[in-house]
């Protein structure tokens, strides 16, 4: 079997047998097929496509490719849960603990953010202590004894992917639907988790700005689950405007616990109890996904989720009290509102440009190797549809430093569009996909 002859046959649009498949990831892997090979691959994907088989051969090998979890020692069905990633998406922090006090085991694994946000992990850290440098070993003893752990990702998870995604950043071969699935997927599958629970975004904040895209992600993805014999859902989720009122590491983490204590956003709990109904449900824990939002609901109102959040921060070496006094978590030194410029509806929120805001200011990452500012960031005032009055405060940024605070604010009124007439809110559940 040569790379030469397979890059042939997809380029003139034939389909990759599995054997062919295996033989192009595993000689990609561990060198034997050179960048350029896989580059004029890629290439030949992006313009021809992958059918299903395909795509599923593709993401298995990429699973395999390097180390797979064994979860099988953790009591119960692991349901895992990823999003796609947006501006004030601090869904994990709020909803693996409100799902794990119902009795589902969270055995998760997390990355840092690179971009204008920082990663779950990096959120975490705004808990004096916390780690997620834990041997799987104590991973798995964690989720028994607590029903919660978050780990950094090995790496040896689906290297294959990492080498591949590498290349497809620097060939435009990025936006092609089945590469996009399988990368995703590959990392989940390797995991080890029995259930998968999918965020999709989709609208100016993420990654598939059209709807329909989001849509056919979700779908893809989907099918990619159950054909690697996972139980697994998706939820197409807007984001045209950041989730909740805070962006930024420490300041959504208040938020989060906000929402544990029953005052958090409508629109972040509306989506921690969706997400969170269908994870209860797969897992087997409740008959329909009504009966599990019933639960969710009453797992915040007793303070069962705010406590195992605190169990959890503890077992990982954070400070368990500062769940109950989120007044301690990091602080900016310079706090400013900024004012609206004219009367009338917030009527777009031009919503990467918001990250774009709190990346300025120190909370995202531009390289690898920079250092987050877990206390800066900003906190909203106003929110699609809502009435303003010129000169009343749109949003408050959390800074530590003046330039950056000058050059964030100027960013964030671009971002912000004031119309004279009232405008409807977008649904923030967009749809969901079993099949």
């Amino acid at each position: 079997m040569r790379m030469y002859d397979l890059i042939m046959k997809k380029r003139n649009g034939g389909a990759l047998s599995d054997d062919e498949i295996a033989f192009m990831i595993k000689g990609f892997t561990n060198g034997e097929i050179y960048d350029y090979q896989m580059s004029a691959m890629m290439m030949a994907i992006y313009f021809q496509g992958m059918n299903e088989q395909e795509t599923l051969a593709l993401t298995m090998e990429m699973a395999q490719s390097g180390d797979m979890l064994d979860l099988s020692s953790i009591k119960g069905i692991k349901v895992d849960k990823h999003s796609t990633g947006g501006v004030g998406d601090k869904t994990s922090l709020a909803l693996a603990p409100m799902v794990a006090s119902l009795g589902v085991p969270v055995a998760k694994m997390s990355g840092r953010g690179l971009g204008h946000t920082g990663g779950t992990i990096d959120k975490l850290e705004s808990f004096a202590g916390f780690s997620t440098a834990l041997t799987e070993e104590q991973f798995k003893e964690n989720v028994n004894r607590i029903g919660i752990a978050i780990m950094g990702q090995t790496a040896d998870l689906a290297p294959a992917d990492k080498k591949l995604y590498s290349l497809r950043d620097v060939t435009a071969t990025v936006d092609n639907m089945s590469l996009i699935a399988s990368s995703i997927m590959s990392k989940k599958l390797a995991a080890g988790a029995d259930a998968i629970v999918l965020d999709v975004k989709t609208g100016s904040g993420a990654f598939m700005k059209k709807e329909e895209d989001a849509f056919a992600l979700a779908e893809e993805m989907v099918k990619l689950g159950k054909g690697a014999g996972r139980n697994t859902v998706a939820i197409v989720s807007d984001m045209d405007q950041p989730l909740g009122y805070a962006v930024g590491n420490a300041l959504e983490v208040r938020e989060a616990i906000e929402t544990l204590n029953g005052r958090g956003p409508e629109d972040f709990k509306e989506l921690c109890l969706t997400l969170g109904s269908h994870m209860v449900t797969v897992a087997g824990k409740a008959a329909d996904a009504e009966k599990a939002r019933a639960m969710l609901e009453q797992c915040i109102e007793d303070k069962s989720a705010l406590n195992k959040l605190a169990d959890f921060v503890e077992a990982q070496g954070g400070d368990r009290e500062l769940v109950y006094h989120p007044e301690r978590l990091p602080k900016a030194s310079i706090t400013e509102d900024i004012a609206s410029p004219a009367d009338g509806y917030v009527g777009r929120i031009v919503c990467d440009e918001i990250g774009m805001c709190s990346l300025i200011l120190g909370g995202g990452r531009e390289t690898k190797e920079s250092e987050i500012d877990l206390s800066v960031g900003l906190v909203l005032r106003k929110k699609v549809g809502d009435s303003v009055k010129k000169g009343e405060p749109l949003a408050t940024i959390h800074a530590n430093d003046a330039d950056k605070l000058k050059e964030a604010k100027e960013r964030f009124l671009r971002a912000y569009i004031i119309s004279d007439t009232p405008v409807i809110k977008n649904e923030l559940i967009k749809g969901i996909v079993t099949e």
